[in-house]
Formats: structure tokens, sequence, C-alpha cells
């Protein structure tokens, strides 16, 4: 296929984001708002500004009065998957942060009375669950588990607004290589003291992506009209937990000789331990075929980039 270039706004858009205070929120908001894009950011708090636009998303519902007339809508909101032990309740705070909050802005996309061009919605790559060495792409089925499952939901959610005939994109991304936040932001610290290394036997791949590439992708997807349905954001070259411990210590040139055993991550991170231990090699097939240039296509190159930004 030949490569399509991302359309390119005729003038600036007005862009209801949901999900703007976190790390990829933040950045991709960043981005539109330095290219003379307006950003209202939906907050569960009392606004500071017109930018700014009150919603409750655990109610799943929103006045479709707030999108009427905007060119996109676009939802990153959601509880931290990482940020705290995997209680129950802490489950189902991830859950109803994700879907309800879909089901809001969804519901509200498809009753405006001039609904946005496109509604991007996140998704991740926990969709396709344990996939050990065997690559996948947006066609393979959904895993089993709590990350699966919560994952088919969380896109089903967003199905009125593509009922309603908006383009409506699913970004299932992977683990974001950033010293702001997320995994990575968790890695930094640990490898510039020396205390880096292996978490359990190491073989297990992370299906990373850098997060100028996230942002960029994201851009790609929302002002290229032809696009829509899900699309893995996540770097071509997923790699093992093994050569992210030796691209860390080459870049930050420190050792990483220590190795956390499964059985102590599993003791302290309970559930949430099989983000680093479980293996999901998942492939960015539709995003290059749309053609996507990632700027930081190895572990290496993100983890560079990282240290830049």
């Amino acid at each position: 296929m030949e490569p399509r270039e991302a359309r390119k706004p005729a003038g600036p858009w007005t862009v209801v984001m949901a999900g703007a205070s976190g790390l990829i929120g933040g950045a991709l908001a960043g981005s539109l708002e330095a290219d003379g894009h307006r950003v209202v950011r939906l907050v569960r708090r009392e606004p500071h500004g017109p930018g700014e636009v009150r919603w409750a998303p655990a109610s799943g519902r929103l006045d479709p009065a707030v999108l009427d007339g905007c060119d996109a809508v676009v939802n990153l909101a959601g509880a931290g998957v990482g940020d705290r032990r995997w209680t129950e309740a802490y489950k189902r705070e991830i859950r109803d942060s994700r879907v309800l909050g879909t089901t809001a802005l969804a519901g509200a996309v498809a009753a405006a009375g001039r609904p946005p061009e496109v509604f991007l919605n996140g998704s991740a790559i926990g969709y396709y669950g344990e996939t050990g060495d065997r690559p996948v792409d947006e066609s393979a089925p959904p895993g089993r588990g709590f990350l699966p499952e919560l994952s088919v939901e969380w896109e089903a959610a967003a199905a009125p607004a593509r009922d309603a005939g908006v383009r409506t994109v699913l970004a299932r991304t992977g683990l974001v290589v950033a010293r702001q936040g997320g995994a990575w932001g968790r890695l930094f610290p640990l490898f510039r003291a020396g205390l880096g290394g292996r978490l359990g036997d190491g073989r297990q791949y992370w299906s990373f992506v850098a997060l100028r590439d996230e942002v960029a992708a994201l851009r790609h997807l929302l002002f290229s009209p032809g696009l829509e349905g899900p699309f893995n954001v996540t770097a071509p070259s997923p790699a093992t937990n093994r050569e992210v411990t030796a691209a860390m210590a080459r870049v930050l040139r420190r050792p990483a000789v220590f190795a956390v055993p499964a059985p102590v991550l599993r003791a302290v991170l309970g559930g949430m331990s099989q983000d680093v231990l479980g293996s999901a090699r998942v492939l960015p097939a539709r995003l290059l075929e749309s053609g996507f240039a990632f700027s930081c296509p190895d572990v290496e190159s993100a983890v560079r980039s990282a240290l830049r930004d």
C-alpha cells in the first residue's frame, strides 16, 4: 500500500480531551496547542478557566452540548494500571474509569447536534493478553483474563459513536518509554542507581513505544480521514525484558546485574505482576500500512529519546 499523508487541517481544530493531565494526554495536548489547535480539557474538579469543562465520568453521561461543533474528541482517561496493587476495589476503579467514561463520551458524541469528525478512544495491548513469543497484530482475537476482558468492554463502550457515523479510532497503546511516568518512569531511577536488572526470566516480550512516537501516531490517527477501528500503537520491534535491560544499561552506562525473581514480583505486585512478567509480542501492522513512520523503532532509540525529551 502506498503511504498516505496524514491530513493537514485547513485551520485550527478544537479538540475536546479527557485524560489531558496524564502522561500521554498531557504530551498530546501540548503538541496540538503548539501547532495552534484549541484543546478543551474535561476535568473532574472545578474548572480553572475557559479551556476546561467539568464532567462526571462515573455517571456514564455527558451533556452533548459540550461537544457540539468540536472537530475531535479524544479519550485517554483511566486510573493507572500500575499505580497500586490490584485489590478487587482497585480493579473496579480501573474498569469503571475507562468503561463509564467512554460510555459517557461516546453517547455524547452520538447525540451532538454537530458531531465531531473523529472520536479517538484509548485502549491497550492488554487486549491480546499473554502471547508468549507469538507475534500478533490487530487481526488477533482478545486474550483471557482481567486486562483482555477490560479492553474488550472498554472498546465496546465506544460503539455508539461509530454507530452514529462518526469515525472512531481505538488506539491500543503499549508500554510508553518516558521518564515522566508509566513503567519506564520507574525503571530510569533504578538503572541510574545501578539497581536495574531483568524481571523474572527476562524472556517475556515488552511491546513498547517512545512517547514522541505515541504522540505522533495519535496525531496521525486524528488527522487521517480514512483511518478507523483498532490500531496497535507499539514500536515495530518488540524487545524481550533481557534486551530492555541490556539497552538501559548501555544507554545509562550502569551495570545491570540484579534480577528480581518472578515469585517475589508476584508477592509484591499481586495481579499487576502480569503486566511485567507477561509476554505480549504486539506488532503495529495497521499503523505501518497506513504510512506511519516511527522515529524510534527499537528499544535503544526509544530510551535515548526519553532522555532527550
